[in-house]
């Protein structure tokens, strides 16, 4: 099967779509972020959030429903800063998935990445990864809403979390931004040795 792509244009193809994969599926779980209420585990991502509380009117009291769901609308998510954040994480995963499917396409179709193409990948991907990491850090500035100290026992505030933790693996999202952001850090990241350009070579004298 044809391709245009070298070796290490295939791995960095393969590579892209795992880091693209891992950014994704992080953006939409729920987990950034624990904590508990009403002696119930609670978790909130940037626009979902596991266990949340209603009124039981029939009892007369607050209870905790143990479900994972998205917030009912985009005005309703706790903090300005999380929606910014929802809005710049989203982006650049979709960035990354892009750049990412094209490249795998590139293993399978001939003259389909040309070096140039290959650079504006390279460049596309810097991006992702940088509003990514920018999303990360915007998180933190949110956890002062209303929804998040009522969850972190009414201590906590911008940087501060109080009762609540934050996952081993939450890092992980910002350190795999953080190397889509560094295109050249890895040497199958030269974007220069990608593309199976062919050079017509001078003729010996």
């Amino acid at each position: 099967m044809a391709s245009s792509l070298t070796y290490a244009g295939v791995v960095w193809a393969f590579l892209s779509f795992l880091c693209a994969a891992a950014s994704c599926v992080g953006f939409f779980m729920p987990y950034w972020l624990l904590g508990s209420q009403l002696e119930k585990s609670v978790s909130f991502g940037t626009f979902r959030r596991c266990s949340y509380p209603v009124r039981d009117e029939s009892r007369q009291m607050t209870v905790m429903v143990e479900q994972c769901g998205r917030y009912a609308s985009f005005q309703a998510i706790p903090s300005a800063e999380w929606r910014i954040c929802t809005v710049v994480t989203g982006l650049g995963c979709g960035l990354l998935l892009l750049v990412a499917l094209t490249a795998l396409m590139g293993c399978c179709v001939s003259e389909l990445i040309s070096r140039t193409v290959g650079r504006v990948a390279g460049g596309i991907q810097f991006l992702g990864g940088l509003l990514i990491g920018s999303g990360c850090a915007l998180y933190p500035l949110g956890w002062d809403s209303e929804e998040v100290r009522q969850t972190c026992g009414n201590l906590s505030n911008q940087f501060e979390l109080a009762a609540c933790l934050i996952p081993a693996d939450c890092a992980a999202p910002g350190m795999r931004a953080r190397d889509a952001a560094k295109p050249h850090s890895h040497p199958c990241f030269s974007l220069e040795g990608l593309c199976n350009t062919r050079k017509q070579q001078r003729p010996k004298d």
